[in-house]
């Protein structure tokens, strides 16, 4: 690993000149530009200093550099039945990530599955139709551009019960889908 060209690459991202750097971790504009011309190495310590003002632990200056997905599109999402609706997973592999966003479809007279009670909460935007949220045995009536925001700890299920389909973004955290 390049230590020295890493620290480089985050201290320029960040804006700052060699001697600013070496201002904030008390050391010397020279020996910052032999850490980042690997001329010198530092200690853990002044490793740790020098990563403190470039605001990045020590566990994410080391980790591997990875190309990460940012953006998704139809080839990558995933469709699987959703009680009797269908639920398309917008984001690949979502069950390693902190939150799981899926598009929900119900036909008319369909209903998702019963979300037994999980440690998290779930939100849910109403794209098209009219929805009916069951929690606790009380029905919440949901339509067009409303929302619902849901502590996890309530047994819950959306129904369509409204005489046309239904599309809901839906977004469970932690993952669990």
């Amino acid at each position: 690993m390049d230590i020295g060209g890493k620290i480089k690459s985050i201290r320029l991202r960040r804006g700052l000149t060699q001697e600013e750097l070496a201002l904030r971790t008390e050391l010397t504009k020279g020996y910052i530009s032999q850490l980042e011309n690997d001329v010198a190495s530092p200690s853990i310590a002044t490793l740790i200093d020098i990563l403190n003002v470039l605001g990045v632990t020590l566990q994410a200056f080391f980790a591997e550099d990875k190309d990460e997905q940012y953006v998704f599109g139809k080839s990558d999402f995933f469709v699987s039945p959703h009680g009797t609706g269908e639920a398309t997973w917008l984001i690949p592999n979502s069950q390693k990530n902190e939150m799981e966003p899926i598009l929900l479809y119900l036909p008319e007279g369909a209903e998702s599955e019963i979300r037994m009670p999980f440690e998290g909460e779930e939100f849910g935007y109403v794209l098209e139709g009219k929805l009916t949220l069951i929690a606790d045995d009380k029905s919440h009536t949901l339509k067009k551009g409303e929302a619902f925001y849901i502590d996890g700890a309530h047994e819950h299920k959306l129904v369509n019960n409204f005489g046309r389909d239904a599309k809901i973004i839906w977004v469970t955290t932690p993952s669990n889908f």
